[in-house]
């Protein structure tokens, strides 16, 4: 209680820093996920932990398809934004952020192939 409190006293830059920290934080561990899952197929190190990165990488994706291809952090940040522009919900390059999909996606389908390939 005491902490959503505290939240509604925040005025709306400090919250959409706190989301761009927390938003930036989920997608350190998306990239290493995927970083992981490539490695895995490219090294013949399939186990546990790959599968475990592969599905965390699928929760991802059903939750990005759920929410209409945006992420709900991103839906989140656009209420304390007076003018969002591509990766203001983020602390990363604008550059990436626009291509985060397209880069990230390539990687993890190589992996996934890889690792379906090491494992047929």
């Amino acid at each position: 209680m005491e902490m959503a409190n505290r939240m509604e006293r925040l005025d709306n830059r400090k919250k959409l820093i706190y989301v761009k920290l927390v938003h930036t934080a989920i997608w350190c561990v998306l990239v290493i996920a995927i970083l992981y899952v490539l490695y895995a197929g490219i090294f013949d190190n399939v186990g546990t932990l790959a599968w475990f990165c592969i599905g965390l990488i699928f929760v991802e994706c059903i939750v990005l398809l759920l929410c209409k291809g945006k992420c709900p952090l991103t839906l989140l940040a656009h209420r304390y934004a007076n003018n969002p522009a591509e990766g203001f919900d983020i602390f990363i390059p604008a550059w990436l952020a626009k291509n985060n999909k397209i880069i990230f996606g390539t990687l993890f389908s190589v992996g996934f192939v890889l690792v379906l390939w090491r494992v047929l």
